[in-house]
């Protein structure tokens, strides 16, 4: 991914051939609507925490994340862009009294976004001194570090946090007490 050719330049770009990625997003669809058929019949199956873990669920997950990536690097080579595709967003439910989240921040700064940084992590050999517990001690220490990183470069980090399993829900943690 060269960001040194006109894709990435300032100039409109003229003819561009749509054609290739519309067929990657038609095998990222097609992938997309085998899970579903198969998570369907998966469900039917078994109970929802077993039916996450299913093999087959999980061959599919990864076959929809890689043509995902393919899809972003298809939208990049031709476009220059770097697409978002793969952000979650829920909007509140019609009725939903939204809170303003910049009251919370000092005066001056602007609105905070999210970022996040995934890994997913198998089990070590067997015998191997370290375990999937350790991960999120080396998450947390790398998360204090790139806090402290971003704090010295002048940026208001509001929350940062280390998990396992689930992004984490910033501000919705009823066991703390900030957010009462």
């Amino acid at each position: 991914m060269s960001h040194e050719d006109a894709t990435h330049g300032p100039a409109p770009l003229g003819d561009v051939d749509p054609d290739p990625m519309h067929r990657a997003v038609d095998s990222l669809a097609e992938a997309l609507h085998r899970y579903v058929d198969a998570a369907v019949g998966v469900r039917a199956e078994f109970g929802a925490t077993e039916a996450d873990e299913d093999p087959r669920i999980l061959a599919l997950e990864n076959q929809v994340g890689t043509l995902n990536a393919a899809l972003f690097d298809t939208l990049h080579d031709a476009l220059g862009m770097h697409p978002d595709l793969t952000t979650s967003v829920w909007e509140p439910e019609p009725g939903t009294q939204v809170e303003d989240e910049s009251e919370d921040l000092p005066e001056g700064t602007v609105s905070a976004e999210v970022f996040y940084l995934g890994f997913v992590v198998a089990d070590p050999p067997p015998g191997a001194s370290m375990t999937l517990d350790g991960v999120i001690e080396l998450l947390d220490e790398a998360g204090q570090d790139a806090a402290t990183r971003m704090t010295e470069g002048g940026y208001q980090v509001m929350e940062w946090a280390a998990s396992r399993g689930l992004a984490p829900g910033f501000g919705n943690d009823p066991d703390d007490e900030e957010d009462a």
